[in-house]
């Protein structure tokens, strides 16, 4: 796949946008979301740090994230030696998708820097179809939570077998669905990215962040395991052992 890749300079400001060659007719939307963002378009869906908001742009339902301003040295930095939060997100997006692992759709991301100086960053994608994310297995009920839970452990060996590990793979971060072919997972926030090798202890402990009672972490031991080759056993005892040492633990569970 070869992105559609724009710049456009003016006295003020330099704008790099990179768009999915099968979303090109975006162009004139993406060198807008400035200007958008400023006016308050679209539906705010988290603020923080970052940005999300939900628009629409002809046929499209679009979630845009707008990375905040760095400080003046890490401006500098941004806009001199290392590639945007936007970028990042988008070229690991594209990887997630080659190896089969599910993230909404990557559309493009836009880059503003005025002179040296790096400014903000875009990044666009198509509006996931799932309504769920993995916080939810502990507040609402689902007949088929254990296939959640074990899809989770496939997805992640997935992307440890091709050398991804997500750096902030937390509760919020893991989207789902159940469908007619069964459960659909989608990753999210994927700007920090390690990419290595990924031996049994560096993966496992890949799974910390994630909330799990004893019977939850035996299945994502177990199909993590399957994929990986490793003893499930160990993998359980690991993950339990790595999971105890994280604050802000949900009552009951590890």
């Amino acid at each position: 796949m070869v992105s559609f890749r724009r710049q456009v300079s003016n006295v003020f400001a330099h704008r790099t946008l990179v768009l999915h060659p099968d979303y090109r007719g975006l162009e004139a939307f993406m060198q807008s979301l400035p200007e958008r963002f400023a006016a308050g378009e679209g539906e705010v869906i988290y603020k923080g740090r970052n940005e999300l908001r939900r628009m629409r742009c002809g046929e499209h339902d679009l979630v845009v994230k707008s990375f905040h301003r760095p400080n003046l040295v890490n401006r500098f930095v941004y806009g001199v030696f290392r590639p945007s939060k936007a970028k990042r997100s988008y070229d690991h997006a594209c990887m997630y998708l080659h190896v089969g692992v599910g993230t909404p759709f990557p559309v493009g991301y836009l880059n503003v820097r005025r002179g040296l100086l790096f400014d903000r960053s875009y990044y666009v994608t198509l509006a996931s179809t799932c309504p769920y994310v993995y916080n939810d297995l502990f507040y609402k009920k689902f007949d088929y939570a254990d296939e959640v839970v074990r899809a989770v452990g496939r997805t992640t060996a997935i992307l440890h077998e091709h050398g991804y590990a997500h750096k902030d793979y937390g509760r919020g971060n893991i989207l789902f669905q159940k469908t007619d072919e069964g459960i659909k997972i989608e990753i999210v926030d994927l700007n920090r990215m390690y990419i290595g090798s990924i031996d049994l202890k560096k993966g496992c402990k890949n799974f910390e962040r994630l909330p799990a009672t004893p019977h939850m972490h035996r299945l994502l031991a177990e199909e993590y395991a399957a994929v990986r080759g490793f003893d499930p056993e160990t993998c359980f005892r690991l993950m339990c052992a790595y999971r105890s040492t994280q604050p802000g633990k949900i009552d009951g569970l590890y």
